[in-house]
């Protein structure tokens, strides 16, 4: 169910249940209808409060775990809450620079990746996410190739932001070491700035072009490019995980058979690497909460996202993963100042 199934809430229905919900973050107990009616700071009795909370119940907002007095705020409780209730703080002035002084010390964009996603889970203490990004995305700015034997060579490709890749390709002709610079050149002149996927396209339309236009250098040129681009048989983090051990801190997870089973999907990484996914294209942060992943293995957690970018071109997303009962009024600026943090970093770098 949405937030659309139900009908809006009154004002004072709406106030009780910000103040329950954030009586749960904060306490991670169930909530009753005495503490209610002295946090409320509404002049209603506890019956009243109660049924209040049983109108609240029986909207799906909130629920009675294990027959107690108290009620928790349910997913669609929460998301009501983050969606229309919530207030979000900026970042702690102390936290900003821990976050602006990690950056500092790295130079490359791997350390750079990695650094972001322990920060973030340090300062939020939660599980720190991010997507690493594609090869195909990178733009390429230079390519060498070595001569290692008649018909090896090592191709060295330096992708944007000093991404590294080396393979050995084999030829079915000997090149000599001056048609191979002369190869090298060629290829430098037209595919400088193109990311794998725009040079690929252009050497397939080259080879469609008659061959006579070209020279028997520009033809070996195009298909040591053709094998140089290639990523098969690469392998590639494509998300890295941070502070997994934070959740065990979280009583709502510490449930052993909980843990071992989000314990397992940080090691496979495809359902957070799915979730990273679906928030690529996402227009600033980006909120699941429970059920909303679409994994059963996160439906007691909740997940925030924020992109990171380099001159308008989004590069991945970083986010944290913990249980429902955080502060998101907290962690989303944390997310987002990360992501900003980071897309300046790269930039710089």
């Amino acid at each position: 169910m949405s937030i659309e199934d139900f009908p809006d809430l009154n004002e004072r229905a709406s106030h009780i249940l910000k103040v329950l919900v954030e009586g749960y973050i904060q306490e991670g107990q169930p909530v009753g209808s005495r503490k209610l009616a002295q946090q409320s700071g509404l002049e209603l009795s506890p019956a009243t409060i109660r049924n209040v909370m049983s109108d609240l119940e029986e909207m799906g907002y909130i629920v009675a775990p294990h027959k107690s007095a108290g009620r928790m705020p349910t997913s669609l409780g929460y998301r009501l809450f983050v969606n229309q209730m919530m207030s979000v703080e900026p970042l702690e002035e102390q936290a900003i620079q821990h976050l602006q002084s990690g950056f500092q010390v790295h130079h490359d964009a791997k350390s750079l990746i990695q650094s972001a996603t322990n920060l973030l889970s340090a300062v939020t203490q939660l599980v720190g996410i991010i997507s690493v990004p594609k090869l195909d995305s990178l733009s390429i700015e230079q390519i060498d190739f070595v001569r290692l034997s008649s018909k090896r060579i090592l191709v060295v490709m330096v992708m944007e932001h000093n991404e590294i890749q080396n393979r050995i390709i084999q030829v079915e002709y000997d090149l000599s070491a001056g048609e191979l610079q002369q190869a090298t050149n060629f290829l430098n002149e037209i595919l400088i700035g193109k990311d794998l996927h725009q040079a690929k396209q252009y050497l397939i339309d080259a080879m469609k072009k008659d061959h006579i236009e070209m020279n028997q250098i520009m033809l070996a040129a195009i298909q040591l490019g053709e094998q140089a681009l290639t990523t098969e048989g690469i392998e590639q983090d494509e998300c890295l995980i941070s502070g997994k051990s934070n959740l065990i801190a979280y009583d709502e997870l510490a449930d052993m058979d909980k843990l071992r089973q989000l314990f397992n999907a940080f090691n496979q990484k495809r359902e957070v690497l799915n979730l990273l996914n679906q928030c690529m294209k996402a227009d600033g942060v980006k909120i699941f909460i429970g059920s909303e992943s679409g994994y059963s293995v996160f439906d007691d957690c909740s997940v925030v996202t924020a992109p990171y970018t380099v001159n308008s071109k989004q590069l991945g997303v970083i986010g944290v993963i913990g249980p429902k009962r955080m502060h998101y009024e907290r962690v989303i600026p944390a997310v987002d100042v990360t992501a900003k943090l980071l897309s300046a970093a790269l930039k710089s770098e």
